[in-house]
């Protein structure tokens, strides 16, 4: 596999310390993890290289599945498992080998579920040892694992979002039935069923009523408490998932044959009253895909806890309304406005008197100046803070769909208007839709939104009702709208309808200490999401960073902290950690000239960065052969190569 580049390797990883060969491919393992989308992608981008590279004629990630082997991802030519040695390398949770195979668990001790297999390593590849490959495979297993906890992690805010939303509909129904209807909606988007229904225990008469029953008469269905899984999660109280390889029986078979339907999957969960009474069960049935997972059983929780609450008392109610507030006070903590420039403190001023107002703002700034934070902050900071903050993104929104998007659709309206739907202005009634890029707006755009700015009423497209909108406008945009309304581009109605007060984001390279203390959060929040320590700047490395001029702004820095908090080597970030990134001078580093050509200049960038490497370690070529991601005879190597003066006798 070949190596990341020297700026992002080696990385401090504690199983390679007997194993500096593998640093790189070590590095490369966890990059890629760390810019994957999913564990899929990730597996089918590693594993061809990795097999590549160790020149095996098969690879695999395998993992035990009711007493078989299950292949998660491979690479190569099939071959038929090593049973017997897979078993026993989860067993002892070690590498073994036996001439052919060599396999290591994916996971410390007392963590190993999945196993590293290669078939045929070439036995000039450093994986050829069992040491290594042992090293290899937990490099691997750790950038597995560091992306399935970001999976995790982003899917149970997508959650916790749409659980508030969800909750703060239901405070709007007051009658069951639509109440019920929208319970079972939102659990089936939530997690991708088919179905689903709310269960109420009628005690006296050891029913239970499900609602809402699509193809029951009355849309309503009634069975004895002791049947099927809903029955035993009433009677026991526990969750109950139903697979499609597993726990069929459990099915009420005469419920599918009344409803005319197939139950594959199952997922069942307990309703309980603030008290910890149980009166129902909640129901979602047949997973798009695959079956339903711990993962699913958790919202599903979350969401009948909610539903619980919301089918009670008004006394109960306000307990929703209070769990709503909690939720609202968590997000509205993960909007800071970071800085103490004078700027800065006078736009933090601003936003403390204008956010309690109805004014229209108008967010000025270079593009990663951080406008959506400002207008989240000015949301969270006014009475609208318990309603939704819908952000919208003008320039991506083509001409053909603008109204739609904005202002909904009802069904029919066009070719795949298949059902109605709300637009962002609807949806951010009583809180704030905040138009970034405003200045792309076409001029037939900026029309009609003027128009809803004026009425405070939208239409459907396709539709004929008026609907009134609550929503409170916040514009942004890095383009100058008074050059833009001189030239005819924007409207003037328009530009003064917005421009009621004007926030005016100074860029990065202006603020001084902001920069530092910008650098310093972010760094801190990503060490600690990389479980790492907190990392320190040498003098010199802090100097460079308030020297760059920053032309991506708080977006650049934010990034640039990032990658350091992942890929940086040691606990102090030194000048020359930044040479990859930063460049005060240009494009390019201030040591390589911009008229070379490309081999040229790549030959002397490298001899520029070993020499500073060697002079950082005062001349250990041990250790800078360890920072470089190298073995010392392959820096040695180099350096011939790059005809450099070795030092060598």
């Amino acid at each position: 596999m070949a190596t990341v580049r020297a700026a992002i390797s080696p990385l401090a990883f504690e199983p390679l310390q007997a194993h500096p060969e593998l640093a790189g491919t070590a590095a490369e393992l966890l990059w890629r993890a760390h810019r994957a989308e999913d564990p899929a992608a990730y597996l089918a981008d590693i594993l061809p290289a990795l097999a590549q590279s160790a020149a095996a004629d098969f690879l695999a990630i395998v993992a035990p599945d009711a007493g078989q082997w299950r292949i998660v991802a491979k690479a190569g030519v099939n071959q038929s498992l090593p049973s017997s040695l897979l078993a026993d390398a989860l067993d002892r949770e070690a590498a073994r080998g036996d001439g052919a195979w060599l396999v290591a668990p994916l996971a410390r001790r007392g963590a190993a579920n999945e196993l590293l297999a290669a078939h045929n390593i070439s036995a000039a590849s450093p994986l050829r040892a069992l040491g290594s490959f042992a090293a290899a495979a937990l490099a691997c297993g750790e950038g597995l694992a560091s992306l399935r906890r970001r999976q995790q992690e982003r899917r149970r805010i997508q959650r916790l979002e749409a659980i508030l939303n969800i909750a703060s509909q239901w405070n709007q129904t007051n009658e069951m039935e639509p109440l019920l209807r929208q319970m079972a909606e939102a659990a089936t988007r939530l997690l991708a069923a088919d179905r689903a229904s709310i269960f109420l225990w009628d005690r006296p008469n050891r029913t239970l009523v499900g609602r809402p029953a699509l193809g029951v008469e009355g849309n309503e269905l009634r069975i004895p408490d002791d049947t099927g899984v809903v029955g035993h999660v009433v009677r026991t109280g526990e969750p109950r998932r139903v697979d499609a390889a597993g726990g069929q029986g459990e099915i009420n078979r005469q419920v599918d044959l009344k409803l005319g339907y197939q139950t594959r999957t199952l997922l069942c969960v307990p309703l309980r009253g603030v008290g910890g009474e149980l009166f129902g069960a909640f129901e979602v049935i047949n997973k798009r895909e695959g079956n339903f997972t711990a993962d699913d059983e958790a919202a599903l929780v979350e969401l009948a806890g909610h539903a619980a609450i919301a089918l009670e008392n008004t006394q109960q109610l306000e307990h929703l309304v209070a769990t709503h507030r909690h939720i609202v006070d968590q997000a509205a903590e993960g909007v800071q406005l970071i800085g103490q420039s004078p700027a800065i403190a006078a736009l933090q001023s601003t936003i403390r008197r204008v956010a309690n107002t109805e004014l229209a703002i108008l967010i000025l700034g270079e593009n990663g100046t951080g406008k959506e934070v400002v207008s989240q902050s000015i949301h969270y900071l006014s009475h609208r803070r318990g309603h939704p903050f819908i952000a919208v993104n003008c320039a991506a929104i083509t001409e053909t769909l603008l109204e739609s998007e904005l202002f909904g659709h009802e069904k029919g309206a066009f070719t795949d208007a298949h059902e109605s739907r709300q637009g962002k202005f609807e949806l951010a009634s009583g809180g704030t839709l905040f138009l970034d890029e405003i200045g792309d707006l076409s001029l037939s755009g900026q029309a009609k939104l003027l128009r809803v700015l004026e009425e405070k009423v939208v239409v459907r497209v396709g539709g004929s009702k008026p609907i009134h909108s609550d929503a409170r406008v916040i514009a942004a945009t890095n383009q100058n709208l008074a050059e833009m309304v001189r030239q005819k581009r924007f409207r003037q109605d328009l530009y003064f309808r917005l421009n009621v007060v004007t926030l005016d984001l100074p860029p990065l390279r202006e603020r001084g200490d902001d920069v530092w203390l910008l650098a310093e959060y972010f760094l801190a929040d990503f060490c600690r999401k990389a479980h790492r320590k907190p990392l320190k700047f040498s003098p010199a490395a802090r100097k460079r960073l308030q020297s760059h001029p920053w032309p991506g702004n708080v977006r650049e820095l934010r990034n640039l902290m990032e990658r350091l908090a992942y890929l940086s080597v040691g606990d102090k970030i030194e000048a020359e950690d930044l040479a990859f990134i930063l460049s005060p001078g240009g494009e390019t580093p201030a040591f390589v000239a911009p008229d070379l050509p490309l081999s040229e200049a790549s030959d002397k960038f490298q001899i520029e960065y070993i020499k500073k490497s060697i002079e950082r370690v005062k001349g250990n070529m041990s250790e800078a052969a360890k920072r470089l991601g190298l073995h010392r005879s392959n820096l040695y190597r180099k350096m011939r190569q790059l005809g450099m003066h070795t030092g060598e006798p």
